[in-house]
């Protein structure tokens, strides 16, 4: 008879590089945001819509934009079985007018007002603030071309970031023009990066697209265009009244900005109102937020000439934003009420207990593994428990339990035939 070899250890298995894991406690920070953007614009009259996670890479050539580096260069697309080419989202706008386009919503009410979260994907070099997998809520407001819908747009970015306690940050704001005056604006640039010296590539990026090249972030680069013409320079009265009536719009709100001539939007769609919020506590990548009006891209995706603004929110930057005000969006309750049980009858009558407060509305925890009070206790208080249920024998005896407010140091011990309404009650003070 012989020995058996040692079994190897199987290498543990990480995520893919870039793509962060969100788990507890942190998550709840994770979940805070999201919901307290999401609540924000569901106030504001926007509807949920769901995305698919992938879409025909068609739908972002077109609507992104083939000279922009989210396309060119970071995309995460494939051929699937049936060998067509599909494309992890990148963004979320040109999936939405997609959607609104296919079901005839653009058919309807005016403007259409939708929100969206989850992951996007981009294949970029993974940093603090930085993702392969980034996670966003995004709004569309889709089918009216009027200056205070920006300013209600921009608005409700504002109050998603103080929603969950953000103060640090400012937004900057401009406008990239309409079809009247950026064709004219775009000669005039070509002329001014045509007497610089470019390297190869940004000389074939100033033949596609001008604008482009303002967003180049090297510092050689930035001293070069200097000097550059302007957008803000080159608006027609048009473009100008509609800015003008959004700054004013957002004064009368007492919403603060700043005009930001020099920005440039990752995206090939923005047109007139452009906007980002910025936070100084993150570095290089300051960016938590942004977005503005695109007003041919519904007709560009097959639709009709109809307008649109939206945003999206990062809420892995916001993370990183209150990190560095030292701040949380979670409230650290992870359950109201938490349960005890000391020993088997106790433990057979509290699961009952636990799943009638469950189906009341009441979030509620127990102690599992037979743990003595004071291991169980200390669970209680890891979960951010309002009150714990503690059940033992002499209870049992008697037809009672005791419930300890955790906050007030204080406990009583009741019928346990009226626990249920005792808590309900109880929990319901305490929100």
């Amino acid at each position: 008879m012989t020995d058996k070899a040692p079994q190897k250890k199987l290498k543990a298995l990480q995520a893919p590089k870039g793509v962060p894991d969100y788990v507890p406690p942190g998550s709840a920070d994770f979940k805070a945001v999201k919901d307290a953007f999401a609540t924000a614009a569901h106030n504001a009259g926007y509807e949920h819509i769901e995305l698919p996670i992938f879409e025909e890479t068609a739908l972002f050539a077109r609507g992104v934009g083939e000279s922009t580096d989210v396309v060119s260069k970071e995309m995460y697309t494939f051929a699937d079985r049936g060998d067509r080419s599909v494309t992890l989202r990148p963004e979320g706008t040109a999936g939405v007018m997609r959607a609104v386009i296919e079901h005839n919503l653009d058919r309807g009410q005016l403007p259409v007002k939708l929100v969206y979260n989850g992951p996007f994907f981009r294949y970029e070099r993974p940093q603090a603030g930085r993702y392969r997998q980034l996670q966003q809520v995004g709004v569309e407001a889709i089918g009216v071309d009027d200056p205070a819908l920006d300013a209600e747009v921009i608005a409700l970015a504002d109050r998603c970031f103080r929603s969950v306690g953000l103060t640090g940050f400012r937004l900057e704001l401009t406008s990239l023009g309409d079809d009247s005056d950026r064709p004219a604006y775009r000669a005039k640039l070509q002329e001014f990066l045509r007497g610089l010296d470019l390297d190869e590539e940004t000389q074939r990026r100033a033949e596609l697209n001008p604008l482009r090249v303002l967003d180049d972030k090297r510092p050689e680069m930035q001293e070069k265009l200097a000097d550059a013409p302007l957008m803000l320079d080159h608006l027609s009265d048009s473009s100008r009244a509609h800015f003008d009536a959004v700054t004013g719009y957002l004064q009368d709100m007492g919403i603060e900005y700043t005009i930001n001539p020099r920005m440039v939007r990752g995206l090939d769609y923005y047109t007139k109102t452009c906007f980002e919020f910025v936070h100084d506590g993150l570095g290089a990548q300051s960016g938590i937020g942004g977005g503005g009006r695109y007003d041919g891209l519904m007709a560009q995706l097959g639709g009709q000439e109809l307008s649109g603004i939206g945003f999206g929110l990062g809420v892995d930057r916001t993370l990183l934003a209150l990190e560095a005000e030292s701040k949380s969006a979670a409230t650290g309750r992870r359950v109201d009420v938490y349960g005890v049980a000391l020993g088997a009858e106790a433990k057979q009558k509290m699961v009952s207990v636990v799943n009638q407060l469950r189906g009341a509305g009441v979030a509620v925890d127990m102690s599992y593994g037979d743990r003595g009070l004071k291991g169980a206790m200390k669970g209680a208080d890891r979960a951010g428990a309002l009150f714990a249920l503690v059940l033992g024998e002499s209870e049992l005896a008697a037809d009672t339990i005791v419930v300890r407010d955790l906050a007030a140091h204080e406990q009583n011990e009741i019928s346990l035939s009226t626990v249920l309404d005792h808590i309900v009650e109880a929990v319901g003070q305490k929100r």
